[in-house]
């Protein structure tokens, strides 16, 4: 990607977009893609055909993920949670339905819920045969915009380091499947999305 230089101003320009028409979106709205963003995903063969998925527990407006967990656990999935840690990595820990999850506080940042169970270690995501992101945007060639945090360039990261390749699956609303998204040299290509009203997948 030499010879293709980011413009730092328009990533985040692109951010600050689409996290202004997430704030926009109503509770029913938010409630209804929720339940149809868990049928969605939940028909994927990346994620009826894992044993263990990495997931996440959706804040605020983003696309929810509370319906899509507890489905994923109905059918015998194990589901791994993120614990944020004070450098912005991820542990994680199983998650064992909704009472698992406490509110978890972090400087500077919204208040998340994270599964209260045993801490399992940063590199227990490298044992996930899937593994959702969550995201701003992804295009046309699997490219994920993220929230600028780092967390998840540090998961992708870490898969690289261990060989791992698990299906990584974005959660976004319709709006949020684009032409193009800015991209870095770290950025990677994800294998499918999946959206309130159905699934695109890539080729890479």
């Amino acid at each position: 990607m030499a010879g293709n230089p980011i413009n730092p101003a328009a990533k985040a320009a692109l951010r600050r977009e689409l996290l202004a028409a997430r704030r926009g979106l109503t509770p029913e709205a938010c409630e209804a893609a929720a339940r149809a963003l868990s049928r969605s995903a939940l028909a994927l063969p990346e994620l009826s055909g894992a044993r263990t998925v990495a997931a996440y527990v959706s804040v605020g407006t983003e696309p929810g993920t509370r319906e899509l967990l507890d489905g994923l656990r109905a059918a015998g999935k194990q589901v791994l949670l993120p614990v944020l840690l004070p450098d912005n990595d991820l542990d994680w820990a199983a998650y064992e339905g909704p009472g698992s999850l406490a509110e978890a506080a972090h400087p500077g940042k919204m208040r998340l819920l994270e599964p209260a169970g045993p801490r399992l270690g940063p590199d227990a995501v490298t044992g996930a045969d899937a593994v959702l992101l969550p995201g701003l945007a992804v295009d046309a060639r699997g490219m994920r915009l993220g929230r600028g945090g780092g967390s998840y360039d540090r998961v992708l990261a870490r898969l690289e380091r261990a060989g791992a390749h698990p299906a990584l699956v974005v959660l976004l609303y319709d709006e949020e499947v684009v032409a193009r998204v800015p991209e870095e040299p770290h950025d990677h290509p994800v294998q499918a999305v999946a959206t309130p009203s159905g699934v695109v997948r890539f080729s890479s």
